[in-house]
């Protein structure tokens, strides 16, 4: 399959092969770095690295991913460029489009990940904004496929703050993949309206099913994978003591795993988590080895993207 030069922003813009695709081969990636062989296919090529906010798992994917195969990676900070204060977000783009080969946003604004594809030239890999994080729904759906085999008919439940990027792309993902999903939230941090009716088109398509709800027992029935989130994203600190009132009766916790009727549920988390708030710290610990996959599963992936859409 023929991804070269495509830009990776939001899962909306690939089809269900192409996501495919790109798990496929980031299984193949893993499976050849756990025997000591990594590649070439991004020798002489530069990656800019651009973050505004801060990250463990997407900084470290991306550089170790660039690095293992033969690339390199140039971290820019917010202190380091002036992306969108003295210089507008289009000049940037087109002055990091004749140095470097490849650029990866992390920030804030989806229409500066947007500009820097539209304006640089390159392929451009959102790494994170408030809108999508489509990179993480790769490493989930990757630790999924090791876990159960297959994607399709998976019942997913994504409990928390239900209109995140992670909400979002997570409902996205599953929508074209045909894994069902349900947003356990309350229903004034379900999605955008138009964002679901999208999904359902996608769903459509795929023989998935979309559900919202705010009852746990609803919820948690028959689900494979329970997932969370942290209640209260980068950037909205102040709205901390009223997401927790609002999200306390959504906590993954026991309680909640003993609803689903089925022993092999397994609970997911991107990292890093507030454990006593969006989880119990059991349930965390129980799952680790799960969760844990899953943060190294964003390297894995995140070369397979860099690999697809600029290695030769």
């Amino acid at each position: 399959m023929d991804l070269k030069g495509r830009n990776f922003l939001t899962l909306k813009d690939f089809t269900p092969d192409e996501i495919g695709y790109f798990l496929d081969l980031a299984a193949k990636l893993k499976a050849d770095k756990k025997k000591g062989i990594t590649g070439n296919s991004l020798k002489g090529k530069n990656i800019a690295l651009i973050f505004e906010k801060p990250s463990t798992r997407t900084r470290c994917s991306f550089t170790i991913g660039c690095i293992d195969e033969g690339g390199h990676p140039e971290y820019l900070g917010k202190d380091d460029i002036q992306l969108g204060h003295k210089e507008s977000v289009e000049d940037t783009a087109r002055v990091l489009g004749r140095m470097f080969d490849g650029i990866e946003f992390r920030g804030f604004l989806h229409e500066n990940v947007e500009k820097l594809a539209k304006y640089s030239g390159v392929p451009v890999w959102n790494g994170l904004t408030d809108d999508y994080h489509p990179t993480q729904i790769l490493a989930d759906f990757l630790t999924l496929k090791e876990q159960f085999g297959e994607l399709k008919g998976l019942r997913f439940v994504f409990a928390g703050d239900g209109r995140n990027n992670m909400g979002n792309s997570l409902m996205i993902g599953c929508a074209k993949m045909g894994v069902h999903f349900t947003c356990f939230a309350p229903k004034s941090l379900w999605p955008k309206e138009e964002l679901i009716e999208q999904c359902k088109e996608y769903a459509k398509e795929s023989g998935a099913e979309l559900n919202f709800t705010e009852d746990v027992k609803e919820a948690a029935a028959g689900a494979d994978c329970i997932y969370t989130d942290v209640w209260v994203s980068m950037g909205e600190e102040e709205k901390s003591a009223e997401r927790m009132d609002l999200l306390r009766p959504y906590q993954v916790n026991q309680e909640m795993l003993d609803m689903t009727g089925k022993d092999q549920t397994v609970v997911m988390h991107c990292l890093p988590a507030v454990k006593g708030n969006e989880i119990t710290e059991d349930v965390f610990e129980k799952y680790a080895e799960v969760i844990f996959d899953e943060a190294e599963n964003r390297m894995h992936t995140i070369k397979a993207v860099m690999v697809a859409t600029l290695g030769e």
